[in-house]
């Protein structure tokens, strides 16, 4: 497979705007590889039921636009941008295990090492004074830790948690709800230039994308997916935050919450995710305790998910055979998130149970 020609067909491919990430993997994993969709037949595409009719004479005219698609490709790398795909080296492991993971990112500055404990700090645009101190002190102390700081850039609590970890002399990571190029807010243009240089700033949109509001969920998806733990400052009884809190949760992510007065709005979502389980966020020990930071290594301190483990991975080598299955399949086997599923696949790989015969298949070893 020639990388480049791939890149350039993915990026050609990502400036149709009915193709999302999810409908751009299925079309790659009928075709296998992004060449080949670049240059399928009328037929072949109707015969695979994946576009209607009038999707498919809107691709087919696109493919004139390939030479200037290339040419802006060239234009991004020199402009300090890079476009990196999901069969890059690059590419951040942790968003493989999220349902819908972009395809592609755009990249000024870094992404975070993926060796790195992660976290997300996340919560009200309109924050009061309390939440906003709360979230500078608490990322100012976690990346002082060695924890990687992601947030979203937005007024509030995520630039909030940006500046704590840029106090801190630490890299933090922003991701956008529109094109690499657009600041937004614009009022958050000083921190998103210190950022491209203390750590960097990511987004699946193609530049020049506006922040449209039905960006913002799908941006979500990728600061949970990208974090181990999602901390959550303040938030209404139905936000955003929630809504990332809940996709954390689908990702087997661990949440925790800053508790507040019950007659503050702004602690109903915050107080309500306790009370369904969330950790209390009282200090930054609270989340070191469970990263346990030794050695620069994450090791988990949540004895639930270790007692459980024998159990899970019983369940999951029961799903299995020596014909490899599918992650996917291996998932609705099991029970387990995708998250807990890849956890315990790894464990069995490396007790010697099981074996990877290719990408995010698995069989019992022979």
């Amino acid at each position: 497979m020639d990388n480049l020609e791939e890149r350039e067909c993915l990026y050609w491919l990502s400036h149709i705007p009915f193709l999302g990430a999810v409908k751009i993997k299925k079309l790659y994993d009928y075709m296998g590889t992004y060449k080949k969709i670049y240059n399928i037949e009328r037929k072949e595409l109707e015969n695979c039921g994946l576009l209607k009719k009038s999707e498919i004479s809107f691709l087919e005219q696109q493919r004139m636009k390939m030479d200037s698609s290339r040419r802006q490709l060239v234009q991004l790398e020199k402009n300090g941008i890079r476009f990196i795909t999901h069969f890059d080296p690059d590419y951040p492991k942790r968003l493989l295990s999220v349902y819908g993971y972009p395809m592609a990112l755009f990249v000024k500055g870094k992404l975070p090492g993926e060796e790195k404990p992660a976290a997300a700090i996340i919560g009200a645009r309109n924050c009061t004074n309390y939440g906003r101190q709360m979230a500078v002190y608490l990322a100012r102390e976690l990346a002082a830790a060695g924890v990687a700081i992601i947030s979203g850039l937005a007024n509030g609590i995520d630039g909030a948690g940006h500046e704590g970890a840029l106090e801190a002399g630490q890299e933090t990571y922003g991701v956008l709800g529109c094109g690499i190029n657009i600041c937004y807010p614009k009022e958050n243009y000083g921190l998103y230039s210190r950022m491209i240089h203390c750590g960097g700033i990511i987004t699946e949109f193609m530049p020049d994308e506006a922040p449209k509001p039905k960006n913002f969920p799908m941006r979500n998806r990728i600061i949970s997916g990208m974090s181990d733990v999602i901390l959550v400052i303040e938030a209404r009884e139905k936000s955003g935050s929630l809504i990332t809190a809940n996709l954390g949760l689908e990702q087997g992510k661990e949440i925790f919450a800053l508790p507040g007065r019950v007659t503050d709005p702004l602690s109903a979502g915050c107080n309500c995710l306790i009370s369904e389980g969330a950790g209390a966020l009282l200090t930054p020990e609270t989340v070191l305790e469970y990263f346990n930071l030794q050695s620069g290594k994450i090791l988990r301190v949540d004895e639930k998910n270790k007692n459980g483990l024998a159990k899970k991975e019983k369940m999951v080598y029961s799903c299995l055979d020596l014909q490899p299955k599918n992650l996917e399949e291996i998932v609705s086997c099991s029970g387990l998130s995708v998250s807990e599923c890849m956890s315990v696949l790894l464990e069995l790989e490396l007790k010697g149970g099981i074996v990877q015969t290719s990408h995010q298949y698995y069989g019992k070893k022979q």
